[in-house]
Formats: C-alpha cells, sequence, structure tokens
C-alpha cells in the first residue's frame, strides 16, 4: 500500500506505454513536438533496446518527471551510463524532483557496476548546467554534434 502521509514524496518507477501522453507532454517542454504515434514507436523502441531503461517520477498521483538513461560502452574510455533525457514538468521544477530523479539514474548506474554517469546539455541551457553542477557533474568536454539526413 503506497504511502499517503507525504503528498510531496516523489515515487519513481518504470515508465510504461500507459504514461505515453505524459512522456508526449515532458517531451514538448523540452522542446520536441512529437505526435503521439512517434512517442509511441520511440519508447517502445527504446524499452526494446538493450541496456536502456525509461522511468517516470510520480508525486500525488501525477507523473511529472521523465529520466531515460542508457549503457554506454566506449573503446576510448570506460563504459558509462548516460542520462539521454531528463525532463521535470515546468510546474514542479525547484522543488528537488530533478535531484530525486537524477540520485535514481545513479544508483540505477551503480546496481550495475558502472562508474560514472555523465550527459550532454545544450549550450543554452544555463540553469541545467547549473543543477548538473550542484550534483557534482563537472564539463568535462566540448563538442559539436554532426548530423546528416540520409534519403
Amino acid at each position: 500500500m503506497p504511502d499517503t502521509s507525504d503528498h510531496r514524496a516523489l515515487t519513481v518507477r518504470a515508465a510504461t506505454t500507459g504514461d505515453l501522453s505524459v512522456i508526449q507532454n515532458l517531451l514538448l517542454q523540452l522542446g520536441y513536438s512529437l505526435e503521439l504515434d512517434e512517442v509511441r514507436d520511440r519508447l517502445a523502441g527504446v524499452m526494446e533496446a538493450p541496456g536502456h531503461a525509461v522511468f517516470v517520477g510520480k508525486r500525488a498521483g501525477q507523473v511529472i518527471s521523465l529520466l531515460h538513461l542508457f549503457v554506454r560502452p566506449a573503446l576510448e574510455k570506460p563504459p558509462e551510463v548516460m542520462v539521454q533525457a531528463l525532463v521535470v514538468d515546468a510546474t514542479d521544477r525547484q522543488g528537488g524532483v530533478g535531484k530525486a530523479m537524477m540520485a535514481a539514474a545513479e544508483q540505477w548506474a551503480r546496481d550495475r557496476g558502472f562508474r560514472s554517469v555523465a550527459l550532454t546539455s545544450h549550450i543554452k541551457r544555463a540553469d541545467a548546467h547549473a543543477f548538473y553542477a550542484a550534483l557534482g557533474y563537472h564539463t568535462v568536454a566540448t563538442s559539436h554534434l554532426l548530423r546528416k539526413a540520409l534519403d
């Protein structure tokens, strides 16, 4: 039975297809406008991919945050866990939700024997950079993302 004594308590759980519409809204808050069918297809692809996990944070019966992680093996550095996406609903920011979601990411990594968690953040997201720095994350590299659309 869930603990209802603290309505501010956050529960982190694996995302399900029942979360599609709220995931769609959270992705929109990150700047990604996607049709629900596209969100469904992408979520299915991620959930089926080995080494990936998608979590949501729920408070007072409402999903208010999203976290996508994956294992990144590499040749030039030790394998680590990457945070691909983290978003907290705009109405719930500054209340510790992001910190709790990142703690969940770090625990997921530790439970699998990884020694580091990494992420990328757009250069324009100064508030996000300050948030991650407060959690002990440091900028270790800068780079450009290059992409070629294939016909």
